[in-house]
């Protein structure tokens, strides 16, 4: 299976346009943003967890990161509300349920082996950093190789025209994000490729998840 699996295009899409699809477990749902393969993928996915769904116990090769959107997301390590980070490295195992239901942005299968250590972060506690302009503020997330972070920014906030070599992804977690080309409101998901050009601000404020340079092949 391959959805949007060619990076050379720039990809805009608002998860609440799609459908949901039953995954092989019962009471797992997801909608598919990117995918290249069938149940074992490379993935980028909105994942729904119907109140008592669970997996068993599996072995994620090449990875995954997870960004808990609403609900309480659980494994034998720990239970984890909305607003938590969690990158689980190559060769990492668990067994992911949700007692009373939740729904996740997930990466599937994209790590690399500079991400050797699981990293664990709650986005509501932990301390923002002055971007690079006024009115923006930065949390980075994976610390390990091609980093992903949030990026929050403040309404009426203004940023230069850049390039991103490598590329860029960006979820849209609250509020609305633009540029010359759109508008983006929550749930909205931005791939944007290999040196694409745009000038991104945002009138009403929002907060962005952020990925660079990762989009070469």
């Amino acid at each position: 299976m391959n959805i949007n699996s060619d990076y050379s295009q720039k990809i805009v899409i608002n998860h609440h346009d799609l459908p949901w699809v039953a995954s092989s477990n019962p009471g797992v749902e997801r909608r598919m943003l990117e995918r290249m393969g069938n149940e074992v993928a490379k993935a980028t996915s909105i994942v729904c967890y119907q109140p008592g769904a669970q997996f068993k116990m599996h072995h994620h090769e090449l990875g995954e990161e997870i960004l808990v959107l609403e609900g309480i997301f659980s494994d034998e390590t720990g239970d984890y509300s909305a607003g938590t980070y969690i990158m689980n490295p190559p060769g990492s195992s668990h067994a992911p349920f949700s007692k009373s239901g939740c729904t996740l942005f997930v990466k599937l299968r994209h790590l690399g082996p500079d991400q050797v250590d699981r990293e664990l972060i709650d986005t509501k506690t932990a301390p923002w950093h002055q971007g690079m302009v006024p009115g923006l503020s930065v949390m980075p997330l994976m610390r390990q190789g091609t980093g992903s972070t949030l990026v929050r920014w403040a309404p009426q906030t203004y940023f230069n025209p850049h390039r991103h070599y490598g590329g860029e992804e960006i979820f849209v977690v609250d509020g609305v994000f633009e540029d010359e080309h759109g508008r983006y409101p929550a749930g909205s998901w931005i791939r944007s490729p290999h040196m694409s050009l745009h000038q991104p601000f945002s009138k009403e404020g929002c907060t962005i998840f952020v990925k660079t340079g990762h989009l070469l092949e």
